[in-house]
């Protein structure tokens, strides 16, 4: 429930450790609670058959395990408006905070792990740069990198493409793709078919707080089909593993 709002029912899901997969629904369809329960700030109903393991396990210290996933929302986005520099945007997840406050203990070991972050991302070049003179896209690149600091088993990605324009569009997947080629696993969250790289072969369909549709991004990703998800008349074109509507 959110609110007097029920956003998820009976909804079943499984995602395998490593996997790439895209969740794609129109919005208010559910997607980012369904990521809100994951990261566990949002819990299901306390019924006898609803139950989540996250990593095997059903109960968790929450600050250990958003330590084992990288999480990257518009949320955090949000909060980036203090003069703060790329650097202490990726240093800070070290301490799921947005920025470094005085009272942190910051560590030489976290020093270099936010170093190779950035050098990962080829993004060393924006380590001095304050955040209020980065692009959208340069900005989303540092909050790629708070989420990496960790070495999470996943990386958990909420409508990343958000208010970016084509080419920090194209930064972007071409930055997550990089990722998932390295075996980070990937769970993507959009209403854009663009956003889904070549790397994702599973597509999860949600409508109305459920899943309506679950398997090989081929079978799923048809004009029929996404016409009955967004209730409008689609044309589809596949390019060099991308998928594009209009």
């Amino acid at each position: 429930m959110r609110g007097e709002s029920l956003a998820l029912r009976n909804l079943s899901l499984s995602i395998g450790a490593g996997e790439h997969v895209a969740i794609l629904g129109p919005n208010g369809c559910g997607k980012s609670t369904l990521i809100k329960t994951i990261t566990r700030e949002c819990y299901p109903l306390a019924r006898p058959d609803s139950s989540v393991s996250i990593l095997g396990k059903s109960a968790w210290n929450v600050v250990e395990l958003r330590s084992m996933m990288g999480i990257v929302t518009n949320d955090l986005m949000t909060q980036c408006t203090r003069e703060i520099t790329g650097f202490d945007i990726v240093l800070s997840g070290f301490f799921s905070s947005i920025g470094i406050w005085e009272h942190y203990e910051v560590t030489q070991r976290m020093h270099a792990q936010a170093h190779q972050v950035l050098d990962l991302l080829e993004a060393g070049h924006l380590a001095d740069k304050r955040v209020d003179e980065m692009s959208s896209g340069e900005g989303r690149r540092m909050l790629i990198g708070r989420a990496m600091v960790h070495n999470p088993k996943a990386l958990l990605l909420d409508e990343p493409s958000t208010s970016l324009d084509l080419f920090a569009q194209h930064e972007l997947r071409e930055t997550v793709r990089g990722l998932a080629q390295k075996g980070l696993g990937i769970v993507l969250v959009t209403h854009h078919l663009s956003d889904i790289i070549p790397e994702i072969e599973r597509v999860i369909l949600m409508k109305g707080g459920q899943i309506v549709g679950d398997g090989p991004k081929a079978e799923l990703l048809t004009a029929a089909r996404l016409k009955e998800l967004f209730r409008v008349d689609v044309e589809l074109a596949e390019r060099d593993g991308y998928y594009h509507l209009w």
